[in-house]
């Protein structure tokens, strides 16, 4: 062998550094999740191109369940993508879920909008979704199994958390993106067309991950069992078809995957949609108060995933979980009280009833839009849902004519069913108008006062609500990692990663908003998020193992 080709050959051989492989790993990562959630933060501006055609509440739940529909197909990918891992490589499955995340997100900036093209532009919107849905269920397995299959069994946790910051950097991204190219354009243009631009530029970030995936080297555990010949010829039947398997795979998901679901997305997407809909706070100040603790919890990650090594995986997670169990409720008023103290006083000074015969009475809640919500009833709650206050339900007699009592006022409403569709939004109209201004006079705010926030107490809030979610994801990735063994690793801890996260944290920002809107109380979609934390927190104390330091060679 001449001298260039042997120096190749030993350059070929030389073993990858762990800075490198959690470099490449963690920067693709963050590229999907930015793409992910760049959708998420632009909930509201999506639900006006796209769902034009339906009323304001059934617009924004429509563009909320679009969201959550990016996290349906996700355990799909998690199946699909964890399959090829087993089979045949961690490198080659997570290349694949980039390139399709990366054109999917491209695709959705160039999208028409429904006034452009109709039913057209929501269609191929929701396409994208699941294909950005599909592939990020086949990333995160990939890059977490990719990672600790390179790293030393007592600094699992720390070198894996890596991949959980890359969640916090996606999200710092998508949201300064979005915050620079709102104060670039500003808002009326941002809405309009500039919304577009977070989007498109995720092109850029595309090729830089795929030029740092394509210097990889395959894991040297999958090598290893490649080389044995001993790598899965049926994953499926391996992980789901065994009860040891099957048992560590249950457990994962309702032990720690629920929580890990409900916590975060609570933390970073429904907090989000709470401020945005309920305590109608400016979007700039939501932006900031996102991303200051983004910023905090890129670091918290690591901490964690380091605490993990020293103290165990499931010590730490039940930390984080335990927190946000105490914090939901206190947690959610006080953020009331400090962005929008003027609604919480009015609240607790003056009580609003909706007095109305329950039959005439729908769910506040129709995300396709096929409902008209148009009785008395339905027209009263509406305007009190879209206003963002919270209400008490009376039941009045049979075929009694709804009511909104404030104080001392007592606002009609009127049904326009049956009404032609002009009258009936001038008869909406005239109820909204009636029931605001008595809003007004018993001093419900229509939006945020900033003179009047308490940005630092809001900030102290949402960092509980961040170390609660840290705690538990910073050690996730070393933990499932260490509880399957390698031939069904990827396959078995990417199918509750992705039910969890996709199916429980995903739908967080859908169900409560549902919940809220039927209730009337705008702290009731809380109990959602809840009911999973406490489910998880009973299993996980009984039945998931500690795996610290375990091997993985098994």
């Amino acid at each position: 062998m001449t001298e260039p080709a042997a120096q190749a050959a030993e350059s070929d051989d030389k073993p990858t550094s762990l800075r490198t492989v959690i470099t490449a790993s963690s920067a693709g990562t963050t590229f999907e999740w930015y793409d992910f959630f760049v959708f998420g933060s632009l909930t509201g501006v999506i639900s006006k191109t796209f769902f034009t055609g339906l009323p304001e509440t059934a617009g924004f739940a429509a563009a909320l369940a679009l969201f959550g529909a990016g996290f349906l197909f996700r355990p799909l990918g998690a199946l699909v993508f964890g399959r090829i891992g087993d089979r045949k490589g961690r490198k080659g499955a997570f290349l694949a879920t980039v390139l399709l995340m990366g054109g999917a997100t491209v695709a959705i900036g160039l999208l028409p909008s429904y006034n452009q093209a109709g039913l057209i532009g929501p269609i191929l919107l929701i396409l994208m979704r699941i294909i950005q849905g599909f592939a990020l269920g086949g990333e995160y397995g990939g890059a977490a199994i990719y990672v600790a299959e390179h790293a030393p069994a007592n600094g699992r946790g720390q070198a894996t958390s890596w991949i959980q910051s890359s969640a916090a950097f996606g999200l710092f991204g998508a949201l300064i993106v979005i915050l620079l190219t709102r104060l670039a354009v500003g808002n009326e243009a941002f809405d309009a067309w500039g919304w577009r631009i977070p989007f498109l530029f995720s092109g850029v970030l595309l090729a830089i991950s795929i030029w740092m995936r394509v210097k990889l080297k395959e894991s040297p555990e999958f090598a290893r069992l490649k080389a044995e010949g001993n790598e899965s010829k049926a994953p499926f039947t391996e992980a789901f078809g065994r009860w040891p398997n099957l048992k560590l795979v249950l457990i994962a998901l309702v032990g720690v995957m629920f929580a890990q679901g409900a916590v975060w997305y609570t933390s970073f997407f429904y907090a989000q949609t709470f401020m945005e809909r309920f305590l109608k706070v400016p979007p700039e100040t939501i932006s900031l108060i996102l991303l200051t603790m983004t910023a905090i919890s890129a670091v918290l990650y690591v901490v964690f995933g380091w605490l993990s090594d020293r103290l165990g995986r499931k010590t730490v997670m039940m930390f984080g979980m335990v927190l946000m169990l105490v914090a939901y409720f206190p947690g959610f008023h006080l953020l009331t009280q400090t962005l929008n103290p003027a609604l919480a006083e009015a609240e607790a000074r003056t009580p609003v009833v909706v007095i109305a015969d329950p039959a005439d009475c729908s769910l506040q809640f129709d995300p396709v839009g096929k409902a008209s919500f148009l009785s008395a009833c339905d027209i009263a709650k509406s305007t009190l849902a879209n206003a963002g206050v919270s209400y008490r339900n009376e039941a009045g007699v049979p075929g009694q004519t709804a009511m909104v009592r404030v104080g001392a006022w007592t606002v009609p409403s009127t049904s326009a069913v049956g009404l032609s569709p002009d009258v009936a939004k001038a008869v909406k109209a005239s109820v909204e108008t009636r029931i605001k201004a008595a809003l007004a006079q018993a001093g419900y705010p229509t939006k945020a006062d900033p003179k009047r926030m308490n940005i630092w107490g809001a900030l102290g809030v949402m960092f509980v609500f961040v170390v609660a979610a840290c705690a538990l994801y910073g050690p996730i990735a070393a933990s499932l990692v260490e509880l399957f063994p390698t031939r069904v690793r990827y396959t078995a801890m990417s199918l509750p990663y992705h039910v969890g996260t996709g199916w429980v944290g995903g739908f967080v920002p859908f169900t409560a908003f549902a919940i809220v809107t039927a209730t009337g109380d705008i702290y009731s979609g809380l109990w959602y998020p809840f009911a999973f934390t406490a489910l998880s927190v009973v299993v996980c104390f009984f039945l998931l193992p500690e795996t610290k330091g375990r091997p993985l060679d098994r």
